[in-house]
């Protein structure tokens, strides 16, 4: 976490917002769980803490209940997946991760890298998910990873590289996955 920016710089750093792979838009405010998530004519604002909020569908605020925790739901998943796939290497050390050292190898790039096998205990949407995670052994940063639908899968569902780190704020993020680029990507200390 030192090569990204640091856990200070990591726990300072409060609103994040991005565009997943260029499509739904995320606003979030970190400290406070606050979520804005804009996917196509939907928009949502909820708290992914207790997951309440509200929802509007072509400007129209949604208001049936079923609906509605649909629509909750909906953005809380698209948060779960949209934020890992930015903020990965910031929660390797977090409670329920465990990390097992594979080994040495080489990224499909050909850069030298620690590998390390990336699993869940009780926690999470997916638990049953496994990732590998190849970290460059000259610049720290995390530069592939692939996933594992399930723990004991042999063969992986994919594998990305993460190939664009850059500073945004006091951190840095990646957001090139080979087929796929996150963009708008900023930091800011005050919403504009």
């Amino acid at each position: 976490m030192d090569r990204l920016g640091g856990r200070a710089a990591w726990d300072g750093t409060r609103y994040i917002t991005w565009r997943f792979f260029g499509g739904r838009r995320h606003v979030w405010d970190k400290w406070m769980g606050n979520h804005r998530l804009e996917d196509g004519d939907l928009t949502v604002l909820s708290n992914i803490h207790d997951q309440s909020g509200r929802a509007w569908e072509a400007g129209v605020e949604v208001t049936d209940p079923d609906t509605l925790e649909a629509r909750l739901q909906k953005a809380y998943s698209a948060w779960v997946n949209d934020s890992y796939w930015l903020v990965m290497p910031y929660k390797l050390k977090d409670s329920g991760v465990t990390l097992k050292y594979v080994g040495d190898g080489m990224t499909e790039e050909g850069l030298p890298a620690h590998i390390l096998d990336l699993t869940f205990r009780d926690v999470g949407r997916t638990p049953q998910n496994r990732y590998q995670v190849w970290v460059d052994i000259d610049k720290s940063l995390v530069r592939q990873w692939s996933f594992y639908r399930e723990a004991a899968d042999e063969e992986p569902r994919f594998i990305r590289p993460w190939g664009n780190w850059q500073a945004y704020g006091d951190i840095l993020l990646n957001d090139d996955f080979g087929q796929s680029r996150h963009t708008e990507i900023a930091v800011y200390d005050e919403l504009p």
